[in-house]
């Protein structure tokens, strides 16, 4: 865990997905600062009165969903609470990995020291302890409809605040029970409105989000660099990246990506030796880079800036504004995201989908100087025949997945909840079809340093030179048939831990080589 930096203001300071990510590995600490405190124990207060009062609000002293209409004594408003959260632990599935039960932790934290949902001090700072000393509950990824609020898994999330579910604490997971045991704590006695607050909201979905925008923004920075060296590998024409062509049809994505591989291919002795070649264009898959790219970095754009709305707002309900309006809304639907979700995932497919046709174009032969099968002795040896399989596979696959979840609605709740975003399910898939792009462009970083190695000893820009030596330092040139399921393993890894992109940062800060654009402050963070 990294050495903590800094420290964010839950309820008060602007969350990003950077933030919360940075927040989840510890390297950002969280407080509630006075004033935040006095805000949610003025809510809290709220509530308490509405129970003395008597007056009827939805989930304070009524039943839930369908049971809207049934009154609840004000003896019995607590036990409504603790059951609420027992009634709604239904999740399915293999658990969610820990750092995205972890973000959904902080995302419902922050949320909740907006000081708008009348939940009570004590469980705020209960819900802080588990994020301050890693203890993660075990949360269930299949159950949530993705409106009135993440139920299910924000149901199990929240469990061991009443002594119930398992944690994941110090590498082993355990009940709430044994947790208590090593640690002293005790259940609490959830309050009027409290059960309801915590599961209602949509920190599921955005929990997803925060790992979609993440992880795509890596997939799009190496897809732009794995594409240039397949251009330097194949020899493609460096005039579709021309600053005068994309001024003519000025996408920002589309200006980003040009104005990046051009960079990249600064300096190429590579591209040199070919300027003149009677070659008139490229195929689609090298020439619209720019456009193909771009089109998918605008998607990563639009979810970014809907995320950051979401990351810092109150999504529970019944919302209490003052003493005299608390609202019963519709914050908790998912359908913001939801769709801006499903966008992504088709984003994230298409760079998967267009990397497949370059690492199939790699293989035909027709560029001079690189063999077909991108091996000189076939015939014994298949080359690297059979890796594009691997990624014509992944990308079916991804196409299956990028049907929009948010198109589909079943009602729940007796009707009462009639219209639901499957933002959840969304989010599922946006994660899943990432970690397939992840694998084809580990291949096509594998094939396009193989095409690469064919233009020596012409030398490319100085990036794509040191990029090619780190990957020889990971999979060797192939001139013969070996197991190339452990390449890819190592391609694999190589994409995951994002060696590309810190290997661009210290060539750019050490030679003092920007690929910087005039949209990289928007495209480049998050």
């Amino acid at each position: 865990m990294k050495a903590v930096s800094k420290t964010f203001n839950l309820g008060e300071d602007w969350l990003t997905a950077g933030t919360a990510l940075q927040i989840a590995e510890g390297s950002t600490t969280i407080s509630l600062s006075r004033p935040t405190r006095e805000n949610v124990i003025k809510s809290w207060d709220i509530v308490k009165r509405i129970v003395e009062k008597g007056h009827p609000v939805y989930g304070i002293n009524t039943g839930f969903g369908p049971l809207c209409t049934t009154k609840i004594s004000k003896s019995e408003t607590n036990i409504l609470q603790t059951n609420i959260l027992k009634s709604h632990s239904v999740g399915v599935g293999k658990p969610i990995s820990k750092t995205i039960a972890k973000l959904m932790l902080i995302l419902k934290a922050h949320s909740l020291a907006k000081g708008c949902s009348g939940i009570a001090e004590a469980t705020l700072d209960r819900i802080i302890w588990h994020i301050d000393n890693d203890a993660i509950p075990v949360v269930p990824s299949q159950g949530s409809v993705g409106a009135s609020g993440d139920l299910a898994p924000l149901s199990h999330l929240f469990l061991p605040l009443i002594g119930l579910g398992k944690v994941l604490y110090k590498n082993e997971t355990i009940t709430t029970a044994q947790l208590f045991e090593r640690t002293g704590l005790s259940a609490l006695d959830l309050g009027p409105k409290e059960g309801l607050a915590l599961i209602n909201g949509t920190q599921f979905i955005a929990a997803h989000a925060v790992k979609v925008v993440e992880k795509l923004h890596s997939v799009l920075s190496q897809a732009d660099i794995i594409g240039a060296m397949m251009i330097e590998g194949l020899q493609g024409s460096i005039k579709p990246f021309h600053k005068k062509l994309h001024e003519l049809r000025p996408f920002k994505g589309n200006i980003h990506v040009a104005k990046r591989v051009k960079n990249l291919l600064k300096g190429s002795e590579i591209m040199e030796d070919h300027i003149d070649c009677e070659r008139v264009q490229d195929p689609y898959s090298l020439r619209c880079i720019p456009q193909v790219h771009g089109a998918s970095r605008n998607a990563w754009l639009h979810l970014k800036e809907l995320l950051e709305v979401e990351l810092n707002a109150v999504t529970d309900n019944p919302v209490i504004i003052d003493e005299e309006l608390t609202i019963s809304g519709g914050n908790f639907h998912g359908q913001p995201l939801a769709m801006a979700l499903d966008y992504a995932c088709l984003a994230a497919s298409e760079i998967g989908n267009i990397s497949d046709r370059r690492i199939y174009l790699a293989l035909e032969g027709n560029s001079p100087g690189v063999p077909k099968l991108l091996m000189k002795d076939t015939g014994i040896n298949s080359g690297y025949m059979i890796l594009q399989y691997t990624t014509a596979a992944l990308a079916s696959e991804n196409k299956g997945l990028c049907f929009p979840s948010s198109a589909d609605s079943i009602p729940t709740s007796l009707g009462q909840e009639d219209h639901v975003s499957m933002g959840s399910i969304g989010g599922r898939k946006a994660v899943q079809v990432i970690g397939n792009v992840e694998k084809i462009l580990a291949i096509e970083l594998l094939t396009a340093a193989q095409a690469f190695e064919y233009r020596k000893p012409m030398k490319s820009g100085v990036f794509l030179e040191e990029i090619h030596k780190e990957i020889r330092k990971k999979v060797s040139f192939a001139d013969k048939d070996r197991v190339f399921a452990d390449d890819i393993e190592k391609g694999i890894e190589l994409i995951k831990d994002k060696t590309i992109i810190k290997l661009i940062k210290r060539i750019s800060e050490k030679e003092g080589i920007s690929l910087r654009t005039k949209f990289s402050e928007e495209f480049e963070t998050y």
